[in-house]
């Protein structure tokens, strides 16, 4: 008999974060289905997991405010770290779907939900003193630019050698090669198929 598949650490983790919301639902007072379920519940819910945390926020009295590596231990809440509420509200986004939730209607993708999770980052930035923000990511049509320009900007050496064995063919082929070129001017020189023509 084969054994059964073992649920990744992602999914097992979504699971346990969907069970966690589920039970904020019934606890709510009054209790909430999930039809009724709002952005602004949802806030609720990640302000009571924030209170939660492992991840010292500095208040802008502290003396460490801005510094990323506090020699010493200070008073300062313990807050979910930015990251771990962000990955959080992905996980429960797609845990909504997959129970059956209107996608358009999902209040894990709400603005005022990026809007809270932007000011957290941005808060924790400055108290801190990290950043969060990525390397620019380049363009498709850059990356596209950047290839062509690989295809065809070749070493000048490369090109005389390839010129000769080209030029080799021609004299080679002779008529056949015209006949099958069509009549061609003699400084036209054909170079692979689907890359282009170069004209020496």
């Amino acid at each position: 008999m084969p054994e059964p598949v073992r649920p990744s650490r992602y999914e097992s983790q979504k699971r346990r974060d969907w069970r966690a919301f589920s039970e904020y639902l019934v606890n709510h007072r009054p209790p909430l289905s999930l039809s009724r379920c709002s952005g602004a519940h949802v806030l609720e819910f990640l302000r009571h997991v924030d209170r939660s945390g492992k991840t010292r926020v500095h208040v802008a009295t502290c003396a460490f405010f801005g510094c990323p590596n506090p020699p010493t231990p200070c008073p300062c809440p313990l807050r979910q770290a930015w990251g771990s509420l962000d990955s959080l509200v992905g996980r429960l986004r797609a845990a909504y779907e997959e129970s059956g939730g209107p996608r358009e209607s999902n209040p894990f993708a709400t603005r005022a939900v990026r809007l809270y999770l932007r000011g957290i980052r941005d808060a924790q930035a400055r108290a801190r003193g990290i950043s969060y923000k990525g390397k620019k990511k380049k363009s498709k049509k850059a990356k596209v630019g950047m290839e062509l320009e690989e295809i065809t900007e070749r070493p000048p050496q490369l090109m005389q050698e390839e010129t000769q064995e080209m030029r080799a063919f021609q004299a080679f082929s002779g008529n056949f090669g015209m006949g099958l070129f069509g009549q061609m001017p003699s400084n036209t020189v054909f170079y692979g198929v689907g890359i282009g023509t170069y004209r020496l």
